[in-house]
């Protein structure tokens, strides 16, 4: 069912992948120790960068588990992990803002934003069927080859919400670190801890996009093949 050389490039992925993670975390744990020598959390980070962008309408809100920081569009909230809303160090602050940075591309109708939003419910109800859809077109590839065609049409939207995904996050990221260096929120030390735990956040969307169109070209040369 699956060719060497996609094995190979699967694993591949799959390695760069838990690289990057696994660095990742290690960047967030060392910037994590970095205190601020403003001394503001991660919640007053945030509602400053609101306020200072002119955004009263969206809300700092802390949110239970790890890794679970995102801007909600929808109730127009800020929410952050227990730890990046309480803490006052580099990480928290590069998280806190980055979010915040969302809340600006709402603000401001950035297109990326728009069209990411857009692609959420399809996105949500293609991973829904997506696996099962694929794995049935597959084994039916000779008497119905049509199956694995929908299939392919509906990975690649989800191929395609990982890659408008991307100009979203660094948009943010770059919001983010330069509101940060323009009202002088950061030392220098602690800009620069920011700066790199957002930078590798981003490459795991990278990761995660490259992925999803080395799967997606697989499908369709099974399709084109399937004689």
């Amino acid at each position: 069912m699956f060719s060497s050389s996609y094995l190979i490039l699967a694993g591949a992925i799959m390695l760069v992948s838990w690289l990057v993670s696994n660095r990742l975390k290690n960047k967030f744990e060392k910037y994590s120790k970095l205190e601020l020598q403003n001394g503001m959390s991660g919640r007053e980070i945030a509602e400053k960068m609101l306020a200072d962008n002119g955004i009263h309408d969206v809300k700092v809100i802390s949110t239970e588990g790890q890794l679970t920081d995102h801007y909600n569009p929808v109730d127009k909230t800020v929410n952050l992990s227990e730890a990046v809303y309480n803490q006052r160090n580099a990480a928290a602050a590069a998280v806190a803002a980055h979010e915040c940075g969302h809340a600006v591309q709402h603000a401001v109708g950035y297109e990326w934003l728009k069209l990411r939003s857009n692609l959420v419910p399809i996105v949500n109800v293609a991973s829904s069927y997506m696996q099962w859809i694929l794995l049935a077109g597959i084994l039916m590839i000779r008497t119905f080859p049509g199956l694995l065609l929908v299939g392919i049409v509906i990975f690649a939207a989800t191929t395609l919400f990982s890659i408008v995904t991307l100009p979203v996050e660094y948009d943010a990221s770059n919001r983010a670190l330069a509101w940060l260096e323009n009202k002088r929120m950061l030392t220098q030390q602690e800009q620069a801890g920011a700066k790199d735990a957002l930078t590798w956040a981003a490459r795991t969307y990278v990761v995660a996009a490259l992925g999803s169109i080395a799967t997606l070209l697989y499908y369709v040369s099974i399709y084109m093949n399937r004689r």
